[in-house]
């Protein structure tokens, strides 16, 4: 065969090699940048037609500043050059791709090979991990302040409301008390936040519609965003069901009407929005805390200020606002970041400086029927004589609790911890009606010590409380369905309330 004829079939089979490569190549020119050569990989990845890429330079697809560095590099012999860049392709799409270069021969002259990886699904998954990471350290610290700060909480309100219920009207120190009082439940209000930002808050989930909620608060959320926003709604007739606790569910809505309110200062649109949606292999790919499945989707959506790429990332970190001084905690999308992911769902956000924000949250669907709600009338419950055992290894929250019960008529004996409340167990012959027991304590755990004296007491009620979550009742938050439980900080009133509920057998169970 002619040499001529062998030098003609070896460039077909490289020209094959690199027009049919998977791989992302082209070929430049390092002088002035143009676009020499392309493969059907690069026409696919950055959308443009080879003869429009052959009008291109790199800065039209790198930028004036990364392409000026990126040639700089090369011409300093430094090869790879810094291995990964953010491209532009023709829609608009910003790219991440690792790059590598080798100086080649092309047409007589030199020139510059280079083959691109399209590593922007991987990076993001990498900035949603970091992002889910630092959220599950700040999760921790505030679950364990707000912890501690519920026992206090707990005593504060607890004193005041006993205060109250002995001084008159008249009395000049009952306002003083009053403020005492408002004060412990705004605190009390933020311990909850984060409670529900760090996921150990105790969800009561129940089978829900969420069409049903978002109309039943639909007259309220008119009032909240005023006169001069619109408010549309465009709910699904045939949505799918979801299992949610309903008070945390009208706070995720909640939240998020007031950030889209506030984005419109001058007034404009607010949707919300209700459907079923699939979320398919593809989506969970992109998303590391998202199941392929069926789900129910409740967006908000408003065509207010916007928000950049930096304020996005920093959108559900606890305390972080964009409003003035005075004008927000910081926490409203941080909490409705821990009831939807302690929910079992996740949020996405989309949003364009200028262009507005849609906040949609997804909820696994699932096939029940509707929880039938029953409606109790708010009435003070009876006096007691029952004998009541409690434990509580915090001293004024066990004074506390001790003190109200005996005040509407129960015979308590209490203990700072777990030890000492088998020995009181053991010792009393009589019957004791029900056990009132901190869940987190140390060596022996509240359910610990329920499983060990209802051994011997078969008859004995339970009821636990605590200022967060522990995996001795819950799971993932949930409880259990034969849990009675009293969430800490609470009032004399809801003490006594659910007490009385429990002896009577009425205290309601989880998804009842």
């Amino acid at each position: 065969m002619p040499a001529k004829q062998l030098l003609k079939d070896k460039d077909k089979k490289f020209r094959l090699l690199f027009e049919e490569n998977p791989q992302v190549m082209w070929v430049f020119d390092p002088e002035d940048q143009r676009l020499l050569e392309v493969n059907s990989a690069a026409v696919k990845l950055y959308g443009y037609e080879p003869d429009e890429f052959r009008n291109l330079t790199l800065r039209d697809v790198q930028g004036e500043e990364e392409a000026a560095r990126f040639v700089s590099e090369l011409n300093a012999q430094i090869r790879p050059p810094s291995s990964v860049w953010r491209h532009r392709a023709k829609d608009g799409r910003l790219l991440d791709v690792e790059v590598a270069v080798h100086e080649i021969e092309y047409g007589g002259r030199r020139a510059e090979l280079a083959v691109l990886i399209d590593i922007t699904g991987r990076r993001q998954l990498e900035e949603q991990l970091r992002q889910a990471q630092k959220m599950e350290a700040v999760g921790m610290l505030a679950g364990g302040v707000a912890h501690d700060f519920n026992n206090l909480l707990t005593i504060i309100t607890g004193y005041s409301q006993l205060i109250l219920n002995n001084i008159s009207q008249t009395d000049p120190n009952r306002h003083s008390v009053e403020q005492i009082m408002k004060a412990g439940e705004r605190a009390a209000a933020l311990t909850k936040q984060l409670l529900a930002f760090s996921r150990r808050q105790v969800l009561q989930p129940k089978v829900l519609e969420l069409n049903k909620l978002v109309t039943g608060l639909g007259a309220m959320l008119q009032r909240l965003i005023g006169e001069d926003i619109d408010l549309r709604l465009a709910l699904k007739p045939d949505l799918g069901r979801v299992s949610a606790d309903p008070g945390q569910m009208e706070q995720v809505l909640m939240n998020l009407v007031v950030n889209a309110r506030d984005a419109m200062p001058k007034g404009g649109t607010l949707t919300i929005e209700t459907a079923n949606r699939h979320l398919d292999e593809t989506y969970a790919g992109r998303h590391i805390s998202v199941k392929p499945g069926s789900y129910v989707m409740l967006a908000v959506s408003d065509n207010g200020a916007g928000m950049d790429s930096a304020t996005q990332a920093r959108l559900f970190e606890p305390f972080f606002t964009t409003k003035g001084s005075g004008k927000g905690t910081g926490l409203g999308l941080s909490t409705v970041f821990g009831i939807v992911k302690q929910s079992g769902g996740s949020v996405e956000v989309y949003s364009e400086p200028t262009k507005g924000t849609s906040v949609k949250v997804y909820l696994p669907r699932i096939d029940q029927p509707v929880a039938l709600e029953t409606e109790d009338a708010a009435k003070k419950a009876p006096r007691g004589w029952e004998t009541i055992l409690l434990v509580e290894d915090e001293e004024m929250v066990r004074n506390l609790v001790r003190e109200t019960l005996e005040r509407e008529g129960y015979r308590v004996m209490d203990a700072a911890d777990p030890i000492e409340a088998k020995k009181i167990s053991e010792q009393y012959r009589d019957h004791i009606h029900l056990l009132i027991t901190d869940v987190v304590m140390p060596k022996v755990s509240g359910r610990e010590l329920a499983v060990q004296l209802t051994r011997k007491r078969p008859q004995m009620h339970v009821l636990y409380m605590s200022g967060y979550t522990d995996n001795a009742i819950v799971n993932s938050g949930v409880l259990q369905k034969e849990v009675a439980f009293l969430q800490k900080p609470f009032t004399p009133a809801a003490l006594t309330q659910k007490v009385r509920e429990v002896l009577e057998g009425k205290a309601r169970s989880a998804g009842e």
